[in-house]
């Protein structure tokens, strides 16, 4: 049976979660957003991150918002684990062409590539701030997809959220769980 990492050209991979686990408190994260939109005198429409996020631009603290998010990132990424698929990855025991969309940012996505010995493993790093929008959208996926050379529907992108399976529905692009991807 040809499954769909089978079948691809090229995969794309998210980052946190699917091939490594961020060393990062979200909640602490969280706080520090709310404590931005303090500190410039608004009041937070929301409590959760990605949602403070997307407002940000709103209240014109868009950098403000993205630098405090982006700083425990980078440190989370210093600090990461390697998960099963990274450790796949690493040894090279795929030879698609790779990239990476994910939520982070891209710095902080390459620190932690590096930080595993996985950056040569991947061709293209998209992270939030790479592109226009940022998942679930699909124009940060379509983006390293563009990357690798290869059409959405050649390529496979390997997630752990709900919300990686919408952006793949959205690119038009298969998707493949994390768990799956394991298993194949």
């Amino acid at each position: 049976m040809t499954t769909a990492l089978d079948a691809a050209d090229a995969i794309v991979y998210d980052l946190d979660g699917t091939l490594l686990e961020l060393a990062v408190d979200w909640d602490a994260v969280a706080d520090d957003v709310v404590g931005a939109y303090a500190a410039n005198a608004l009041v937070p429409p929301t409590g959760d991150l990605w949602s403070l996020l997307d407002a940000a631009a709103d209240y014109g603290i868009e950098a403000v918002v993205h630098g405090t998010i982006a700083d425990h990132e980078r440190t989370g990424a210093r600090e990461s684990a390697l998960l099963p698929l990274g450790e796949r990855l690493a040894a090279g025991a795929d030879d698609h062409p790779a990239a990476v969309c994910s939520l982070n940012c891209e710095d902080a996505c390459r620190i932690a590539l590096e930080t595993h010995g996985l950056e040569g493993a991947v061709d293209a790093v998209v992270g939030r701030d790479t592109a226009e929008t940022h998942k679930p959208e699909p124009e940060s996926l379509l983006a390293a997809i563009e990357a690798l050379g290869v059409e959405p529907e050649r390529a496979a992108f390997v997630g752990d959220s709900e919300s990686d399976a919408v952006t793949a529905d959205r690119a038009g692009v298969p998707f493949v769980s994390v768990v799956d991807a394991l298993g194949e």
